[in-house]
């Protein structure tokens, strides 16, 4: 095709009016309508399509997007399904994992229960040294003052760990309504653990 083209010596295209012209050379905004290369028998050797619009570009632009959007969703539809194959696996899954953090905040509140009992001892302690006139010792008070710092400590990791628990659901309850549209099977184990009965 390249020696062919080497051989040839005129162009067909259409100008701004219209009209066919055969030429040896060519104007610029006539390739952008695209243009025939002739050999020297006046024979097509190749047609050069019109440059594509602003409107073709984005077309095609926005396609190749849908089309890696689609291969990605693919991609993660084959990983769900390799973990769940039915939407109620899904389901218990979740379960168990809210059912581990919640145990995990069960904990800290009976460390808190601890805590808030020692508190209560050297608070009385304290109150007790103050009705009697005596100056409460900076050791005690330092301990209060600690024993109210992990209080708090331990309230912002349940609260951090209740706000792991809320994205971790909303989460596996998408997986959980993507597994229904991809194996066309419903879940028959409610989202509430507590109305599961396990």
């Amino acid at each position: 095709m390249s020696a062919s083209i080497a051989e040839a010596t005129m162009y067909r295209y259409t100008d701004e009016n219209g009209q066919v012209v055969i030429s040896n050379t060519i104007p610029q905004e006539a390739t952008e309508r695209g243009y025939d290369i002739l050999n020297s028998n006046g024979r097509v050797i190749e047609t050069i399509d019109p440059a594509p619009t602003e409107e073709e570009i984005a077309a095609r632009e926005a396609e190749e997007q849908r089309q890696e959007e689609a291969a990605r969703q693919r991609e993660l539809d084959r990983k769900l399904l390799e973990r769940y194959s039915h939407p109620d696996e899904a389901v218990r899954a979740m379960h168990r994992k809210i059912r581990e953090l919640q145990g995990l905040n069960q904990l800290k509140r009976g460390n808190i229960s601890v805590i808030v009992s020692q508190l209560d001892s050297e608070q009385s302690r304290a109150a007790n040294l103050e009705r009697s006139g005596r100056d409460i010792p900076e050791a005690t008070l330092e301990k209060i003052r600690r024993l109210e710092a992990q209080i708090r400590d331990i309230e912002r990791e349940i609260n951090s760990q209740n706000a792991d628990i809320k994205a971790l659901r909303e989460r596996f309850e998408a997986d959980i309504e993507r597994l229904e549209e991809i194996t066309g099977e419903e879940r028959t184990v409610p989202l509430d653990p507590d109305d599961a009965g396990q």
